[in-house]
């Protein structure tokens, strides 16, 4: 019976070129670059092998590190049938096929190891059709994906299988396979060392995306060497991995953040690039800096928040380019400014005690009492006007009666909320003297 996606017999041969990443496509493990902390003797996937006791996977990490390679490999290693789909273009009709086929395989005594690519992108519903087959062993499932497997695939489907993170690849990484490349290839690369490395950045540690622009740069008819300049001129910058809806969105945004509240402007700034240069609207950006003024600076320095309205209502003038300089002083700003989170997790505080005693009324002193029947009831007596109080001050206690009078707000020592610690012991040791 015929699998999915099978092509013609075997060995037959075929006059079509075949492209430089297919020709270096490792033949074992053993060959596989980079990756070691996951495929070495002590990584997971080679204590599992040596061990003989493969079990189901998902590979997650970003493009063109080595996932579809590794799932090829693992079949070749474990005699397993490997059958190979996309979650792009498989419905549940071409579903039942491959099960159907990998049932029949197993009844033959071949086992089946199911490569699913983008597997993230089969909804939850068809993720759990997979986990029957899995469980009475009519397929070993490998899964890649580019996302997050926590967010992106369900929980019963997790506890069947083992995640294994894969990395970018390293500029090392790259230089090797670009080694491997030109001996395949019988010449080397006609740059100049600068050009190279610009070249291994290019990549930006996709080892497809090299060897992409290595056939590229082979093909070329040069005399001597390229500089970096000529390279450039030639050859298009790949554009960086960045998805606005996924993991890469909230990884850089929470660099961005922490670098703020590292007081790091220059990590700051290259977190904030890379987010506009990988297409950030930057209006969401400029949403987020403002929530950091007021969660990280807060009091300390409140004129932080206004230098982020402000940078926020010249971007909206300006648009971009010319507006993103005015996010990028902002940023600036905030990362020099005092740090102060008294104010955020003050609120906070006040919130969850909010959520216990929700039906708790005022104390009725501070109640008006625009009738005589509330005048009655007690609503505004012994209420003490403060203005007319000895140092504007009355002391009084505002807090629902009966509740403890909790402590929130606890400014440090930085910045202008120095300033508010001395007001607040100040009115602190007036309140305990007027009792």
């Amino acid at each position: 019976m015929a699998d999915l996606f099978d092509s013609s017999p075997e060995g037959a041969p075929s006059a079509a070129p075949r492209p430089l990443a297919d020709r270096l496509r490792p033949r074992a493990l053993s060959e596989v670059i980079g990756q070691q902390a996951v495929l070495g003797s002590e990584g997971a996937l080679g204590v599992m092998l040596a061990a003989g006791s493969l079990g189901s996977l998902i590979l997650w990490g970003p493009p063109g590190v080595g996932k579809t390679t590794i799932a090829r490999l693992l079949a070749h290693e474990t005699d397993l049938h490997f059958v190979q789909i996309s979650a792009i273009f498989t419905g549940v009709p071409e579903l039942r096929r491959v099960f159907e086929e990998a049932r029949h395989r197993r009844g033959n005594g071949q086992g089946t190891l199911l490569f699913v690519d983008e597997i993230h992108r089969f909804n939850r519903a068809q993720q759990d059709a997979f986990l029957p087959h899995m469980e009475d062993g009519t397929i070993l499932l490998v899964g890649a994906t580019t996302e997050n497997p926590s967010f992106e695939l369900n929980a019963a489907l997790l506890s069947r299988a083992q995640v294994m993170v894969l990395e970018r690849l390293s500029l090392a990484d790259l230089e090797l396979l670009a080694q491997r490349a030109e001996r395949e290839l019988g010449r080397a690369l006609p740059l100049d060392g600068l050009a190279r490395e610009a070249l291994l950045e290019m990549a930006d540690g996709d080892g497809r995306a090299l060897l992409n622009l290595i056939e590229q740069v082979a093909a070329w008819t040069v005399e001597g060497r390229l500089d970096s300049a000529a390279l450039a001129a030639r050859l298009m910058r790949r554009a960086a991995h960045y998805d606005k809806s996924g993991d890469a969105h909230y990884n850089l945004i929470s660099a961005l953040h922490k670098s703020v509240r590292g007081s790091d402007p220059d990590a700051a700034l290259y977190w904030l690039a890379r987010m506009l240069t990988g297409g950030e609207d930057p209006r969401y950006l400029a949403r987020r800096i403002t929530r950091m003024a007021i969660e990280d600076i807060g009091l300390a320095d409140s004129h932080a928040q206004t230098v982020c309205l402000h940078a926020w209502e010249i971007y909206e003038r300006l648009g971009s380019p010319e507006g993103d300089l005015a996010l990028g002083q902002a940023v600036i700003y905030l990362a020099l400014a005092p740090k102060s989170n008294a104010g955020y997790g003050a609120f906070k505080a006040a919130l969850r005690d909010a959520r216990k005693t929700g039906s708790e009324p005022p104390p009725k002193h501070i109640l008006n009492a625009p009738t005589s029947l509330m005048k009655e009831q007690g609503y505004g007596a012994g209420y003490q006007y403060d203005h007319d109080a000895e140092d504007g001050f009355s002391g009084q206690d505002y807090f629902p009666e009966g509740m403890k009078r909790p402590t929130y707000y606890l400014p440090p020592e930085r910045g202008f909320e120095r300033e508010l610690k001395k007001r607040l012991d100040y009115f602190a040791k007036l309140r305990t003297r007027r009792g």
